[in-house]
């Protein structure tokens, strides 16, 4: 089941997916999904960020292929971060380049989204709290990463982190092909069996750390081919079984000038 948040124009709403049209749900996901009689076609409404999370927990250095690229080593625990939730933005929303940057990076990532509160939960439990899974972009200023030496400005942007276009919560495989397009070129390339520490490893992890609360999203790391963007590119993550996450790249608009 594919479950999206959308905007009608009128009201913000939940639904379930069907190729080309939204079947509104009662009340949230995170509770029994009840369908309704409110049914739309997908190009009358605008898909927003799937969910509404309280907090991003995102992974670093997760795939080995990328601890290579980075020169770095695999950590001998997950290497967690987080990032704000004013950095979240949805499918076809604009990616905007901060002047202070130079060097502004793509990273697609398969995310979880949690389903309910879970604290201190075991890699047995992790399961039942998980909702589902989408696509997110964890969006890098990569020279200002380097320059602080820790990741909150360079991984807490406004419009930093694109979730979406859905949340999957049925899945056959594990072996998901992750794929990232960077103006229709292939990018980044491998499978969520990568992973260095697996889905039900890292929401255990983190719940030692802090209360997952429905909604959240982990971010579970990237793999190698991760490259700069620039203003005017368009960039896709995209995972089968969930679908595609597409962005823009712009610069900052230029204030108003009063006369």
């Amino acid at each position: 089941m594919k479950i999206v948040r959308f905007s009608t124009g009128f009201a913000t709403e939940y639904g379930v997916l069907y190729e080309d049209a939204v079947i509104s749900i009662e009340d949230s996901p995170f509770e029994a999904i009840k369908e309704t009689n409110r049914h739309y076609r997908i190009s009358d409404v605008r898909l927003l960020p799937p969910c509404v999370p309280t907090k991003i927990v995102a992974l670093g250095v997760n795939y080995r292929s990328h601890a290579e690229e980075m020169n770095d080593r695999p950590p001998d625990e997950p290497l967690i971060f987080i990032k704000p939730p004013s950095s979240v933005i949805g499918p076809e929303d604009k990616i905007i380049y901060p002047p202070s940057s130079q060097r502004v990076d793509y990273e697609g990532e398969l995310g979880v989204v949690i389903k309910s509160t879970a604290r201190q939960v075991s890699k047995e439990e992790a399961g039942n709290h998980i909702l589902g899974y989408t696509c997110v972009n964890d969006v890098t200023a990569r020279d200002l990463q380097a320059k602080d030496k820790q990741w909150t400005r360079a991984k807490g942007f406004d419009t930093f982190c694109p979730i979406g276009p859905c949340i999957e919560t049925d899945l056959s495989t594990f072996a998901l092909k992750l794929e990232t397009y960077l103006n229709g070129e292939l990018k980044q390339e491998s499978y969520a069996s990568q992973l260095i520490y697996p889905v039900g490893e890292l929401v255990s992890f983190v719940s030692h750390v802090m209360t997952l609360m429905p909604g959240d999203v982990i971010a579970t790391g990237t793999p190698e081919g991760i490259g700069p963007m620039q203003p005017g590119d368009t960039i896709e993550v995209k995972i089968e079984e969930i679908g595609t996450l597409r962005n823009y790249v712009v610069k900052p608009e230029e204030p108003d000038v009063k006369e």
